[in-house]
């Protein structure tokens, strides 16, 4: 069984991998191996001159979510996840993420000194805006929900909420809050402007990309080795959790964009969040909840789909990460 909570003494080896997945992700992963100081940054700078005031303010936002938020997720891995996972090549896997969101966060340091951002404002706005606040507190319940290896993993209860906590962190912020900070990253990009910025984020999310696909593969193992935990009342709890996270999105857009942006305003970027939300509980087995198209295709579908079973409705039984 995968989950259990961990003891000081067992065989941490590599000694019999049992699912093949988590360390098939580690080893995409590592190939994805980058450096923030890669990326020319300063180039862009003579575009951040010429760019308006809200467009620098939708900037500084962005880095005012995203910073705090790469150190939350790290919080979920150690103190949600981590006391609670058995297998060698998982707890591998989870390291490597938590190395991938201290590089983002050395990316967002990076952007933070090559332009001029009020850094004091910016690492302040996930506790002085109510709406990046209300998604950081969203996250945090369902973090210090598990306790740091407290909770009793071997009952139902425990199990739903571990599980809870990794849709909290891998399926909502990583791949729904964050697509929509991705989003207008990339945009500015579409207008020929801060085009290295874009690289950093392109990056960024070819990291998180996995990081959802390792969360949906964890859920999916959990669920086959604990079937009696997907109760209708548990089902209805994770949709009501997506449910909740788009109307957060919601009121965080609108003080991200309350005028709008040359190619973007408020309502085109929720449609894309409802669009992304609409993916998100596909791939869990449910009924869309918001039923609109995509209005951004020069997204890409490889950055918002994945093509995975829903793990409310069937049982996977091919784990294995595609790399081709």
């Amino acid at each position: 069984m995968l989950l259990q909570k961990v003891k000081l003494h067992q065989d941490p080896q590599l000694d019999k991998i049992e699912y093949q997945w988590a360390y098939d992700l580690l080893e995409q992963a590592v190939a994805n191996t980058w450096f923030p100081h890669e990326v020319p940054l300063m180039e862009d700078l003579a575009d951040w001159r010429t760019m308006s005031d809200e467009e620098r303010e939708a900037v500084t936002l962005f880095m005012g979510f995203f910073n705090p938020a790469e150190f939350r997720v790290n919080q979920s891995i150690v103190m949600g996840m981590m006391p609670y996972l058995s297998a060698p090549e998982v707890t591998m896997y989870l390291t490597r993420q938590m190395w991938e969101e201290v590089n983002h966060s050395m990316s967002f340091e990076y952007v933070l000194q090559t332009f001029p951002i009020d850094r004091k404002r910016a690492f302040s706005l996930h506790e002085d805006l109510p709406s990046m606040k209300a998604k950081e507190d969203f996250l945090l319940d369902h973090v210090s929900a598990l306790r740091g290896g407290e909770i009793d993993i071997s009952s139902e209860s425990g199990i739903q909420t571990f599980v809870k906590n990794i849709v909290a962190t891998n399926i909502i912020t990583e791949g729904i809050w964050f697509y929509s900070g991705f989003m207008l990253g990339l945009s500015f990009r579409q207008r020929n402007l801060l085009k290295n910025f874009a690289n950093l984020v392109d990056w960024i999310v070819r990291d998180e990309s996995l990081h959802l696909k390792f969360g949906i593969n964890l859920v999916l193992t959990i669920l086959e080795e604990h079937p009696e935990i997907v109760t209708e009342e548990f089902a209805d709890e994770v949709r009501e959790m997506i449910i909740k996270a788009v109307q957060l999105e919601s009121k965080y857009t609108e003080q991200l964009l309350p005028n709008g942006i040359l190619g973007l305003n408020a309502d085109y970027v929720m449609q894309y969040v409802k669009y992304i939300a609409d993916r998100r509980l596909e791939e869990l087995g449910f009924d869309t909840e918001f039923n609109v198209g995509n209005p951004a295709k020069w997204m890409g579908t490889a950055n918002d789909t994945l093509e995975l079973v829903n793990f409310f409705e069937t049982v996977n039984t091919n784990y294995e990460v595609n790399n081709g």
